[in-house]
Order: structure tokens, then C-alpha cells, then sequence
């Protein structure tokens, strides 16, 4: 899946999807960079620093390998190519 990620708040990029996926989300008090996750039900979230939160999400996974993350994305928008392995 290949998107076009927008900048959110200077540690995340989101893309709202254009279905509703399941969730359980729950507050995961601080989110770590690499962090997939879903906001409400059609906003894809990838964190790319560390972030103390109040928000809920549903965790779909995450990036092990996460330096130089932060400078891969960038501060604007980018585009985020997904596979699985």
C-alpha cells in the first residue's frame, strides 16, 4: 500500500483511509517512534518520535528498525509505501 502521509503536531504523519476498520483502542499513555496505529476508526497514525499522549488508539504494529526514521519522513508530507514480509 502506497499513500500520501500528511504532518501532524511535529512526531506524526497520518492519512485518513477511505473505510472504517475494526478497533480496541485503548490509551497507550506515550506512543514510541515506529508506532502503526489507528486513530478512531479511518485514520492511519505513524508516530516518528516519541510522544506523552491522551488520545486512544488500535495498535496494528510497528517499525523495529526505527533510526533515522524521524529524517526518512521528514517535516511535511511524504509518501509511505506499507509491505508486509
Amino acid at each position: 500500500m502506497t499513500i500520501k502521509m500528511s504532518e501532524l503536531h511535529g512526531n506524526e504523519k497520518y492519512f485518513d483511509l477511505s473505510g472504517h476498520l475494526p478497533t480496541d483502542a485503548s490509551n497507550p499513555g506515550k506512543s514510541q517512534s515506529g508506532d502503526l496505529l489507528i486513530y478512531g476508526s479511518n485514520t492511519l497514525v505513524l508516530f516518528y518520535k516519541a510522544f506523552s499522549t491522551f488520545y486512544s488508539y488500535t495498535r496494528l504494529g510497528c517499525i523495529n528498525l526505527t533510526t533515522g526514521l524521524a529524517a526518512a519522513v521528514g517535516s511535511g508530507s511524504v509518501t509511505v509505501t506499507y509491505e508486509l514480509e
